[in-house]
């Protein structure tokens, strides 16, 4: 199998086949962990009501953390399967509004990719592997792996994902897919499997940028259940009317030195010189010191998500046997066989020991580790250079799955400053390093999002068309690398 299914221009009505076409294609990428079955119904509601915006009628999957009425919200674990709490997630009740057609949910790294240091990203216990359709051996990148991969494989355009730390960003850019981590607060949380109230939020991730930016219009909004939205209604905006072509003319941009390299030197040039030919005015920023995050963020969300997690659980209706993250880590100790077989749960055991939201340690991290990203951090970086926003590679090139190590990332780019901040984060498909996918981020301060969709549509528009995956089992086998692999004499 190779190429892409084409979209529907108008979903709404054949939605029944598009649900046999999500399952052929992803019978290889294992991205959808269920189908909705009321996908029909709200097709033909939708189209009855006629035009709701311009996503009316559009097919969206939802990342598995998120609660969605009918459906079970796993997290990919085992000890949810049964969490069918009847509740849609705000977000998604403002997707309903707008006419948009709920197909499934997608498959993550399990609990969000924070159960343990050594795990693979896209596996779960539930949807079991999530793979890139660039290269069927690659990662996905997690946690939000299958709202990427059913992306870039075109199953749909649109998606939900959720970010801790770059759990949006990095599958949208292995992917080659376009990825918004938004401010927290933009985006309600209420009803999502948490990990951090601090850092948590929602996100699109879509085919482009102008579908990221409609996409961001209908979901952005207060929720008085979540009161880190108290400034929601406040900021919210028609994003995709505020897009310019143009926006880039004289504009200065940070160029993050110092969050560069790891393979991505030659596309992130080539990206750079389409900003200059734009009339962007770039600025290298070659230091920034962020030991400070390191030192501190991890202690933040593990006692954030002991807290956070024991307060979901306890809060849903559902026949679920975990009420706490030492339930859940007695349940995972139990189910050894289905859950611990490839990696284990240290980083949850971690959390468990920690003290509470009250404990000083954690109050002094917290502190530190917001100061250190935000008004230290972007805030600085901006106002010292007399720049709008950075720019920088997101991550590496997709690294093979590998279920006797687990992850394999060298590690790269600056998405951590954004996501301790609270800050938002695009990132566009930006080239290919040897046949896979690498994106360009766009990073600002509070609240900026218009300006970074704007910025970063203007780019996509300059960019042009992007290749499509063409679902290879490995690289290997790709025209950019196999004749590389060829003895010369």
């Amino acid at each position: 199998m190779s190429g892409s299914i084409e979209v529907l221009e108008n979903p709404v009505l054949p939605v029944s086949s598009s649900k046999e076409q999500a399952r052929l294609l992803d019978s290889r990428l294992h991205s959808i962990i269920s189908l909705d079955p009321t996908a029909f119904e709200q097709a033909v509601h939708a189209d009855r009501q006629g035009s709701g915006g311009p996503l009316a009628g559009a097919l969206i999957l939802i990342k598995d953390n998120i609660e969605v009425a009918g459906m079970p919200t796993t997290a990919g674990s085992l000890a949810l399967v049964n969490n069918a709490t009847n509740r849609d997630a705000p977000l998604v009740t403002r997707l309903r509004t707008a006419g948009l057609v709920i197909l499934g949910k997608t498959n993550l790294s399990e609990w969000a990719n924070i159960r343990s240091n050594h795990s693979i990203s896209g596996w779960s216990a539930v949807g079991g592997q999530t793979r890139n359709p660039w290269a069927l051996d690659r990662n996905p990148c997690g946690s939000s792996s299958g709202s990427g991969a059913a992306v870039a494989a075109g199953i749909v355009r649109l998606a939900i994902g959720t970010e801790t730390d770059g759990s949006i960003t990095c599958p949208a850019a292995m992917n080659g897919i376009v990825g918004l981590k938004l401010t927290v607060g933009l985006v309600s949380r209420t009803y999502i499997v948490p990990i951090s109230h601090s850092q948590d939020t929602a996100g699109p991730m879509t085919a482009s940028v102008k579908e990221a930016a409609e996409l961001l219009s209908v979901i952005a909004g207060s929720d008085p259940a979540d009161p880190a939205t108290s400034e929601a209604d406040k900021h919210k905006a028609d994003y995709a009317t505020l897009l310019d072509a143009g926006s880039l003319r004289a504009k200065r941009i940070g160029v993050m030195r110092f969050a560069s390299g790891f393979g991505t030197d030659t596309a992130f040039e080539t990206s750079l010189a389409i900003l200059r030919e734009l009339g962007a005015v770039l600025v290298d920023i070659k230091k920034f010191d962020d030991s400070a995050i390191g030192r501190n963020e991890l202690p933040v969300l593990l006692t954030e998500l002991k807290v956070d997690l024991a307060k979901y659980l306890q809060s849903s209706p559902a026949a679920i046997p975990v009420r706490s993250l030492a339930d859940v880590i007695a349940f995972n100790n139990s189910h050894q066989r289905e859950e611990m077989a490839l990696f284990g749960q240290e980083t949850f055991e971690q959390a468990e020991r920690t003290k509470g939201l009250d404990d000083p340690a954690y109050v002094k991290a917290r502190r530190d580790n917001f100061v250190a990203a935000g008004p230290n951090g972007i805030d600085k970086l901006l106002k010292d250079n007399n720049v709008v926003a950075l720019v920088g590679p997101t991550m590496p090139p997709a690294w093979k799955i590998d279920a006797v190590n687990g992850d394999q990332s060298s590690g790269g780019g600056a998405g951590s400053l954004a996501a301790v901040a609270g800050y938002p984060h695009l990132t566009v498909p930006m080239g290919l390093v040897k046949g896979l996918p690498v994106g360009l981020s766009f990073i600002g301060p509070r609240w900026s999002e218009a300006l970074l969709l704007s910025l970063g549509y203007a780019y996509e528009q300059a960019r042009g068309p992007f290749p499509k995956p063409k679902f290879y089992r490995s690289i290997e086998e790709s025209p950019e690398v196999t004749p590389l692999l060829e003895p010369k004499h």
